[in-house]
């Protein structure tokens, strides 16, 4: 079902700094910032030739990862991103499973553009997981 990974994302107190941080400690190519109201959040991947690094930060009050921000002030890892062939086929099978599809359960769209689902991480040993449409 795995495909690879995609990024693994980390929840940042400020966007420009670690954007920073990465640029100038590991002479890494960074993205510019995106914006993502839909899932209220700020964006910048740092490129790697398999994968990528997600900062996130929050965009609003009401941003899902300003909850995380407020428990882990210097920030931290919070989801592991895979793609998968199908984003259907896979949550269906996840579901049989007794696996739970987060929010209302339904794709939104990413920050690549692609449809992406949350994982509970009660299902997935503590861990966030998205998925994400190949």
């Amino acid at each position: 079902m795995l495909k690879k990974l995609n990024h693994i994302a980390i929840v940042v107190p400020d966007l420009q700094a670690a954007c920073e941080t990465y640029k100038t400690r590991f002479n890494a190519a960074v993205s510019a910032l995106k914006d993502l109201p839909a899932q209220g959040v700020t964006t910048a991947f740092v490129q790697m030739a398999d994968s990528t690094v997600e900062l996130l930060h929050p965009l609003g009050d009401k941003s899902p990862v300003a909850r995380f921000l407020e428990k882990n002030p210097r920030g931290g890892i919070h989801h592991l991103c895979y793609e998968v062939d199908d984003l259907d086929v896979a949550m269906a099978a996840l579901i049989d499973q007794g696996a739970t599809i987060l929010g209302d359960g339904q794709p939104k769209i990413g920050a690549h553009d692609k449809p992406v689902v949350f994982l509970d991480p009660r299902d997935f040993t503590g861990v966030l997981i998205e998925l994400e449409q190949a």
